[in-house]
C-alpha cells in the first residue's frame, strides 16, 4: 500500500451549520473518540439526552458548556426538534447525544435526523463505543452476520413472538435488557430458542465487566432466583453455531494442493444452517 492511499483526512470545517449525531462512551470516559472532543468543542447548540449525564461528560474533558445545552429524549424530542432547527437556521452547527452510545439505536434521535434532513442541512454522524459490537467480539461466537433487536416487550406473549421471529435470522441475535428482567429473559429465550450458547455482556468498558457464557438453559437456571448487575447486552448464538468449529478445514487436510476453487467460491458453499 503507498503512502499516498494510507494518508488519512485531515479534519475540515463544513460549510455551513452542521448537525452532528455523536456517539459517545458506553462505560468508560477513555472511548470518546478525539473527533467527538472536537465537535464538542466547536458547536453553538448540544442537544442530550440526559443534561446532568452530559455535563459530566463535558466536565471530565473540561470543555465548556455550549450557548446552548439542552434536553432531547422520548418525552420532548418534537419540541427540542424544533429548537435543532432553530440553532441551525441561525447559523449554528448542534450536536445531538445520548446518555451512552449512538443516538437512534435504541435511543432518541431518529425523528431528529429526519428533521433536519428534510430541512435540508448538512448532517454528519460522528461514530464511537457500541455495546452491540463490543458484544458481540466479546462473546466469542462465531459472527458472520447478526441482527439487533434492542430492549424486548415487557409482556411474555410479545416476547415469544419476537423471539419465533428473531429465531429464523440465520446469524447471531443481540438484545438489550435490564438486570430485573434476565432471569425472565433467559427462561423464555430457551424456551422458544432452545438450548443454544448465549452470552450475558454486564457493564461492558465499565471497571466491573463481566461476560457470562453458556447454554440458555443453564444460564436461565443460574438466572432464576437472582439478577445481574448494570446494563446488560445479551448475544444468543446462531442454531448450530458450536458445530462451526472446523468446518472449513477439509480443503487444507486433503493434502493435494488443489485450491482452484478459491476463496470466493468456498465462502458462498460454506453451510449457513
Amino acid at each position: 500500500m503507498s503512502k499516498k492511499s494510507r494518508k488519512r483526512e485531515t479534519p475540515e470545517e463544513p460549510e455551513g451549520p452542521t448537525f452532528y449525531v455523536v456517539a459517545t462512551p458506553i462505560g468508560n470516559l477513555e472511548d470518546l473518540s478525539a473527533r467527538a472532543l472536537r465537535v464538542l468543542k466547536e458547536v453553538a447548540g448540544l442537544a442530550c439526552e440526559d443534561v446532568r449525564v452530559t455535563r459530566k461528560l463535558l466536565s471530565a474533558y473540561e470543555v465548556p458548556a455550549p450557548d446552548h445545552l439542552f434536553s432531547c429524549h422520548a418525552h420532548n424530542e418534537d419540541r427540542a426538534v424544533h429548537r435543532i432547527l432553530g440553532i441551525l437556521a441561525e447559523g449554528g452547527s448542534v450536536a445531538l447525544v445520548t446518555d451512552a452510545g449512538s443516538p437512534g439505536v435504541s435511543d432518541p434521535g431518529q425523528r431528529a435526523v429526519t428533521a433536519v434532513r428534510e430541512a435540508g442541512h448538512r448532517i454528519e454522524v460522528v461514530p464511537g463505543a457500541s455495546a452491540v459490537t463490543t458484544a458481540l467480539v466479546a462473546s466469542g461466537f462465531p459472527i458472520a452476520s447478526y441482527a439487533f433487536f434492542g430492549f424486548p416487550p415487557r409482556r411474555p406473549g410479545r416476547i415469544r413472538k419476537l423471539f419465533a421471529a428473531a429465531g429464523e435470522f440465520p446469524g447471531a441475535i443481540v438484545f438489550f435488557e435490564s438486570p430485573y428482567r434476565v432471569g425472565r429473559f433467559l427462561a423464555l429465550a430457551h424456551e422458544v430458542l432452545g438450548d443454544r450458547e448465549a452470552a450475558l455482556c454486564f457493564e461492558l468498558t465499565k471497571k466491573f465487566e463481566r461476560v457470562e457464557a453458556g447454554r440458555l438453559g443453564a444460564l436461565a437456571e443460574a438466572y432464576a432466583e437472582k439478577q445481574g448487575r448494570g446494563e446488560v447486552t445479551i448475544v444468543i448464538a446462531r442454531a448450530g453455531a458450536d458445530d462451526d468449529d472446523g468446518a472449513d478445514d477439509d480443503d487444507s487436510e486433503t493434502g493435494d494442493g488443489d485450491d482452484s476453487e478459491g476463496p470466493a467460491r468456498r465462502a458462498r458453499r460454506r453451510p449457513r444452517d
